[in-house]
């Protein structure tokens, strides 16, 4: 299958799925999408007995994809973009503090809490996987993906200041996993030195550098675009910017999540307010949201074909199930602790801490970790249960956060926060 095959079978797939979910189903696009896709392929799998060959050939198909490579080496470049231009900096900094400790203590915390409640799973089901490699299951189940909730949450009357700390979590706390995951598998796999000296070292130069980075190529790119008004220029060059900066961050062992996510902040506010026109700013708009829309849909449709060619045994579905209360625990905790340290300084509205961590749901980028874990015999049980906790974060807490949402603070309620 050619690349122009494969990207016309995805497009086609991903097209025809949103089609049947807009007309029919009438969930949110990125969970209808997945669920077609999920029932789709457990039909496939149904049906792989009696010879069909389409089991097969969307196998082969989903092989050539390469999930993990896709998408944490492509397709996050533009998600991560789309999704910082449209953040206020000022609504951000009001939640500064929040998002800040959520996306660091938060994760690491998230990070030894899942690890090792995954650790005690595994055993009990009677899967040996070391501790070091249930740290790294710790890491990849941490990033929260706003991707299928934002839009129920805004349809539902969200606070304002609620979506933005989802929103601004997860833009860094996807940066920030990123990172801590690669130290943990390089500790995991004996590449890098378990030393603190050298884990602080690898942490600063992807974390910070990365941040350094985007903050370079935002600015240079602000001040191109000041210097032109024409909007097809000022499109391609910031078109250029995400896939340029995130291919140059990756080349230079820098953390390209976390300069994408910078360099797309400064875009968005002093690039869109200060560099640019207004007809540019509304091409601009449509141009990245038909670019996010497109994506998505076919991430989730991804998510939803993986279980074709993913390996399910009796033993890692129930460790998966078990996870499940577990790694929402985690959040629980994770997100309970920055939150209560700030109470003393600032109010919360009371169900903040319920709402963070309901809405804070598993995506692509979780399954995407797991999926690029190296060959061993622990890989086949991480991912399983790394799919049945991000399928149920999908579909349950995406369906559910709404209603959970209008209940909590009755859809118009401000997040005392502000």
């Amino acid at each position: 299958m050619t690349l122009f095959q494969l990207l016309a079978t995805l497009l086609t797939l991903a097209a025809l799925s949103s089609y049947f979910n807009h007309r029919v189903l009438r969930l949110p696009q990125t969970i209808g999408v997945m669920l077609v896709a999920l029932v789709v392929s457990l039909a496939l799998q149904l049906a792989g007995p009696l010879g069909s060959g389409v089991e097969a050939m969307a196998a082969a198909m989903l092989h050539a994809v390469d999930f993990d490579d896709t998408l944490l080496h492509g397709m996050l470049a533009f998600l991560l973009f789309a999704g910082a231009l449209h953040v206020n900096l000022d609504d951000l900094a009001r939640q500064g503090r929040v998002i800040a400790l959520l996306a660091s203590l938060g994760v690491l915390g998230a990070t030894f809490l899942a690890g090792g409640f995954a650790w005690l799973v595994f055993a009990l089901v009677g899967v040996e996987v070391p501790l070091i490699w249930c740290l790294v299951f710790g890491a990849l189940i941490a990033p929260t993906d706003p991707i299928a909730v934002l839009g129920i949450l805004k349809s539902a009357g969200a606070p304002e200041s609620l979506a933005t700390k989802i929103t601004g979590e997860s833009l860094f706390n996807d940066g920030v996993a990123v990172v801590v995951f690669l130290v943990l598998l390089g500790v995991a796999s004996g590449t890098t030195a378990a030393t603190p000296g050298a884990i602080a070292w690898l942490f600063l130069q992807e974390a910070v550098g990365g941040a350094l980075f985007g903050a370079a190529g935002g600015w240079l790119v602000y001040r191109m675009l000041a210097t032109v008004d024409n909007y097809q220029v000022e499109v391609l060059i910031t078109l250029a910017l995400a896939t340029g900066l995130y291919a140059l961050a990756e080349a230079w062992h820098l953390s390209a999540p976390i300069a994408i996510v910078v360099a797309g902040l400064l875009i968005g506010n002093h690039g869109r307010r200060l560099g640019m026109s207004e007809r540019t700013r509304e091409h601009l708009d449509t141009f990245w949201e038909l670019v996010d829309e497109t994506l998505n849909a076919v991430l989730f449709l991804l998510i939803g074909m993986e279980l074709l060619v993913l390996s399910f045994r009796g033993e890692y579905l129930v460790a998966g199930l078990l996870l499940i209360p577990a790694v929402l625990l985690a959040r629980l905790l994770s997100v309970g602790l920055p939150v209560g340290l700030l109470r003393a300084r600032r109010s919360f509205s009371p169900h903040v801490v319920k709402l963070l961590t309901w809405g804070g749901l598993r995506g692509g980028i979780s399954v995407a970790l797991a999926l690029s874990l190296p060959p061993s015999p622990v890989r086949d049980p991480l991912v399983a249960a790394t799919y049945v906790v991000v399928v149920f974060s999908i579909l349950v807490q995406g369906l559910t956060i709404g209603p959970l949402l209008r209940r909590t603070v009755g859809g118009a309620a401000e997040d005392a926060a502000d």
